[in-house]
């Protein structure tokens, strides 16, 4: 398997000891407060470049079927889309799914709407040549079950296209941060280690011909620090629901954290945001 340099998943990431975690409440969870609440469209609709070249470096083709799992709004599905393939785009947020099929309808496009678990998807075993996500498979509770998912409806010899946020990318730190000011439910494995490559390994590597796993990064461009700290407050749930949960003090401190982050991580010397998060290609073929 062709991998780029090995990763090593610090003790930190692994579950908690003790009792096993209750999955099931925890995607409830997500689905009604986390990602139901503010807007996640107005972020995501920034990161289309990564769903564009991920189609590219899938090479996908004219005809071939193509399922978006966790979309968002849709940014692969369009890719996908554009480039002459039959998309199903999949997400458990009705919300986003009509930000998605807003989005096809103005650029004219035929992309099919479902309303799916990526834990339980609704599609027959090798119904698709391939399996695509950004940033939004990685954030399943049950991470063994998705990933089985994610193989499960791919056929034989295609393809699974995914970008996950690295640990120790822009990201990965934020989710850091937030952690350190509210600890995630006992147990829960963190998102981040889907940008690892023993954990991708673990997951896609006994059911994989092969594995491609390449560095990239995406820039965050905003107003300012403050700017890009208020758009995600305003409309990136995860964020919204942390600072909710937290009295005025803790939201001051956790507010000093994420922009003393945001400083270190700026390379804009104009005032401006130029901020580089590291995240994961990783294309994946079925055997």
């Amino acid at each position: 398997m062709k991998t780029a340099t090995q990763t090593i998943v610090k003790p930190a990431d692994q579950p908690s000891a003790g009792l096993p975690p209750d999955l099931g409440a925890m995607k409830t969870r997500q689905k009604a407060f986390a990602w139901s609440s503010g807007d996640y469209a107005v972020v995501g609709t920034t990161l289309q470049i990564v769903g564009e070249e991920l189609c590219e470096a899938l090479d996908l083709r004219s005809g071939q079927k193509v399922l978006d799992v966790a979309a968002g709004n849709g940014n692969v599905s369009l890719a996908a889309a554009r480039r002459g393939c039959g998309v199903v785009s999949t997400d458990y947020v009705p919300n986003l799914l009509e930000r998605g099929r807003a989005r096809a309808s103005a650029d004219g496009l035929t992309i099919e709407f479902r309303e799916a678990d990526a834990e339980s998807l609704p599609f027959a075993n090798g119904a698709f040549d391939a399996v695509v996500s950004t940033f939004g498979v990685m954030f399943t509770p049950n991470q063994d079950q998705a990933a089985g998912e994610l193989l499960r409806v791919c056929r034989a010899e295609g393809k699974i296209g995914l970008a996950n946020w690295t640990p120790e990318g822009l990201i990965g730190q934020v989710f850091k941060t937030l952690g350190k000011h509210l600890p995630p439910p006992a147990g829960a494995r963190s998102p981040a280690l889907w940008g690892t490559h023993e954990r991708l390994k673990d997951m896609f590597g006994a059911a994989a011909a092969t594995i491609s796993i390449e560095p990239r990064v995406f820039n965050f461009r905003y107003r300012s620090q403050e700017h890009f700290l208020e758009v995600l407050k305003t409309y990136y749930g995860p964020m919204l629901k942390a600072f909710a949960a937290l009295d005025e003090a803790r939201q001051n401190d956790l507010t000093a954290d994420l922009l003393s982050l945001f400083v270190r991580t700026n390379k804009a010397r104009d005032g401006t945001m130029v901020a580089p998060s590291e995240y994961l290609e990783v294309i994946i073929t079925k055997r």
